[in-house]
């Protein structure tokens, strides 16, 4: 008797999964964290990570998840700091105001000369950016 196809699911790839993922993205943001900021290194590695992830996103080569249908209203909530922070983070730096008003890339970096926090900052922009990719 022949099965409906209805009933059928798409398993994702194996390098998809979070079992593998996870241990990836790890290895990737300690390997990134040792690299000194604003270094040669560290901005080829970032323009190379950043290049395969964005290659990844644009040739469908990882399936994608639905996006929602419909924002929530407390996204505003959460997209109104984003705004303000973006406002004044690109107003203090066009000006260029100096150590009289930071940006917030100057506040941290003496937390980013730590190679552990540099590879935990690392962690978060790769799995905010495979998180877009799987959009």
């Amino acid at each position: 008797m022949e099965q409906p196809h209805d009933l059928t699911v798409d398993a994702p790839r194996t390098w998809e999964r979070p079992v593998v993922c996870v241990p990836v993205l790890v290895a990737l943001s300690l390997v990134g964290g040792r690299f000194p900021s604003f270094s040669t290194e560290a901005n080829v590695y970032v323009f190379g990570a950043g290049g395969v992830l964005i290659w990844l996103g644009l040739t469908k080569r990882v399936q994608a998840r639905p996006a929602p249908e419909r924002l929530r209203s407390g996204a505003v909530w959460w997209a109104l700091p984003v705004v303000v922070f973006g406002i004044f983070e690109g107003a203090t730096f066009v000006a260029a105001a100096g150590d009289d008003f930071p940006t917030f890339s100057r506040l941290a970096d003496p937390l980013l000369e730590d190679r552990l926090v540099r590879s935990a900052a690392w962690l978060v922009w790769l799995s905010a950016f495979w998180g877009l990719v799987r959009r």
